[in-house]
């Protein structure tokens, strides 16, 4: 959450509303992203017009699937909360606890309804994970080749300045767009020095911005 000031700010300047996946991951300041120092920032994005759904509570990685048709079960390995760096196995509804624990306290903390979607951590997901989160209400969200900004890589090798030139120069209308509120391994943070002149660069090839909630294949969790 340490750039998540600044994002909030480039974003209310350039009038665009995005829609945030969120788990309560472990932050530098407070006591979690989704715990109450955090609250009022939550709160003030919802009063700006952003969406919110759910990245599974404690950022919980699918690794492989373990279970049967009948009966899925799923072995994870989250990066945040008392298993952290643990692998174990969930049940199909231990597994949807997860994602509803995150969008029952986005709504607690924002005041209003989060999207019926979830992202899984990392993309990580099977056609089991995937139907078994359906039968709880939720759907998964990825995101398009070209909308994989690069904030996650490391800056040695993926530089600021080449990831903004690659976003740019691929991105297509309807395009979801991934991007972080901070990322503990980059050493060179991406926020600062690519999220608004890619947002300005964009507008000027002709692009807009929409939330999930308007997107043709996501909107109102559809």
């Amino acid at each position: 959450m340490e750039v998540a000031p600044l994002v909030a700010e480039v974003l209310s300047r350039q009038q665009v509303r995005v829609t945030f996946f969120a788990a309560n991951e472990r932050t530098k300041v407070g006591d979690g992203s989704l715990g109450d120092h955090w609250a009022p920032w939550w709160r003030a994005r919802a009063a700006e017009g952003h969406e919110f759904a759910s990245h599974t509570w404690d950022h919980t990685y699918w690794r492989a699937d373990v279970g049967t048709a009948q009966r899925p079960a799923f072995r994870v390995r989250p990066s945040a909360g008392a298993r952290e760096g643990q692998d174990f196995v969930l049940s199909g509804a231990e597994y949807c606890e997860e994602i509803v624990r995150a969008s029952d306290r986005l709504k607690a903390v924002t005041g209003k309804t989060p999207l019926p979607l979830f992202r899984a951590p990392g993309g990580k997901t099977s056609s089991a994970l995937i139907a078994r989160a359906k039968a709880c209400g939720f759907t998964h969200v990825g995101w398009s080749p070209a909308g994989f900004l690069g904030d996650e890589l490391p800056s040695e090798s993926a530089s600021n300045a080449a990831l903004l030139r690659k976003a740019l120069r691929d991105v297509r209308s309807g395009d979801i767009l991934l991007a972080h509120l901070g990322i503990w391994s980059r050493k060179d943070p991406w926020a600062p020095a690519v999220l608004e002149p890619l947002i300005a660069g964009l507008k000027e090839q002709g692009f807009c911005f929409r939330t999930l909630r308007e997107h043709p294949l996501y909107g109102a969790g559809r």
